[in-house]
């Protein structure tokens, strides 16, 4: 009996350190099926996202899961730690627990308690190993508790390092393209500018945003769970509206700005299917149609409007709907997981964009 306990204590431990080291350290994707980490997202978030359906308010349903990103991170390290304390406590238990203790009478719970003051390293002294393998594994559990410490000490800035740079580009784009962000605003507002060389710079800005927010969401996928500061604004809309933009320039633009499109159109339809398949979930066939033909006929006089014409209406359809078909299902999928909902293609005349409201008051533009 003690030896299999011992034997699923080192399994908890490895289990529990490998995971850690996956999610911390590895700078990859694990394709893994089984994870500790995965399966707690799923559940943790299934749960927590089905209390959203219950709240009416628009703003307390965005804050309600604003917060499940950082708190399910701190629940996260906490279930690890306790966990390793479980598996070294059943891992002294299995040999013997040899321990000399002030009630004289060794149980798993002066294992149990022995294990946390090591993994903690607190060093009280009160129960002490008294077996040499005893103290092997309980300096051994000091230095794993000393490590993984380190690790979380180090995790937390990294985290939000990539957090931030993510919402500056988020930030960025509000004056751009609306708020919320849509592609044909965006067009519209530099269609004011001549110069097409603007326009191309912005485009190489969010390439390198994009390829940015893959790496940093594929390393630390908790990411995906942290919801932006700002009403109207996410990284799953923000990268949509990218997405959105490329594809109508690819259409009605030539030369230099629509290769530079085409580039950024790339990493960024890269991102949206290297997340999706982060969840295990399979494509929608019939995702939600974001531009059905009525709408394709109000987004055309809404850039006709703008200075922004399509040559062949019927040819531009095509081909827009074909580069709609490559990234549209992905991003209707993580916005059904994450509950974002997607951007228009155009936004309402006259909305306001966030840097123009407080709660002090409004801001008119006098462009």
């Amino acid at each position: 009996m003690r030896i299999l306990v011992a034997i699923l204590g080192v399994i908890v431990i490895f289990v529990i350190l490998q995971d850690a080291f996956e999610t911390i350290i590895l700078p990859r994707r694990v394709s893994r099926a089984i994870r500790l980490t995965r399966v707690f997202y799923r559940y943790t978030w299934f749960v927590w996202s089905a209390g959203a359906y219950k709240l009416r308010s628009l703003n307390r349903k965005e804050y309600y899961l604003s917060l499940f990103g950082p708190l399910s991170l701190i629940v996260l390290l906490i279930v690890w730690a306790v966990l390793l304390i479980i598996g070294f406590a059943m891992l002294q238990w299995g040999l013997g627990s040899s321990m000399d203790a002030p009630e004289k009478v060794v149980t798993f719970g002066t294992d149990l308690y022995v294990s946390g003051t090591s993994f903690f390293t607190l060093g009280l002294g009160d129960v002490r190993p008294v077996s040499a393998l005893a103290r092997i594994l309980t300096v051994a559990e000091a230095g794993t508790g000393f490590g993984f410490l380190a690790l979380v000490i180090g995790y937390l800035p990294v985290i939000y390092q990539s957090f931030s740079r993510r919402e500056a580009g988020i930030s960025l784009l509000d004056a751009h393209a609306g708020s919320p962000p849509s592609a044909g605003e965006l067009l519209r507002r530099h269609s004011r500018v001549q110069d097409k060389e603007e326009l191309v710079e912005h485009l190489h800005d969010w390439e390198r945003w994009c390829a940015d927010l893959l790496e940093s969401h594929l390393s630390y996928q908790v990411l995906m769970y942290y919801r932006s500061q700002h009403e109207h604004q996410s990284w799953l809309a923000t990268i949509t509206t990218i997405l959105d933009v490329c594809a109508l320039i690819i259409v009605t633009m030539e030369g230099s700005t629509a290769q530079s499109a085409w580039f950024t159109f790339a990493i960024a339809r890269h991102a949206v299917v290297d997340l999706a398949q982060i969840f295990k979930r399979h494509v929608p066939t019939t995702p939600i149609d974001r531009l059905p033909p009525a709408e394709f006929v109000r987004l055309r006089e809404f850039l006709t409007s703008s200075g922004i014409t399509l040559n062949n209406e019927e040819k531009a359809e095509r081909k827009l709907a074909k580069l709609r078909s490559m990234y549209e299902p992905y991003v209707s999928a993580l916005s059904q997981r994450l509950q974002m909902p997607l951007p228009d293609w155009f936004s309402l005349e006259g909305a306001d964009d966030d840097w123009q409201t407080s709660v002090w008051g409004h801001v008119e533009t006098i462009v």
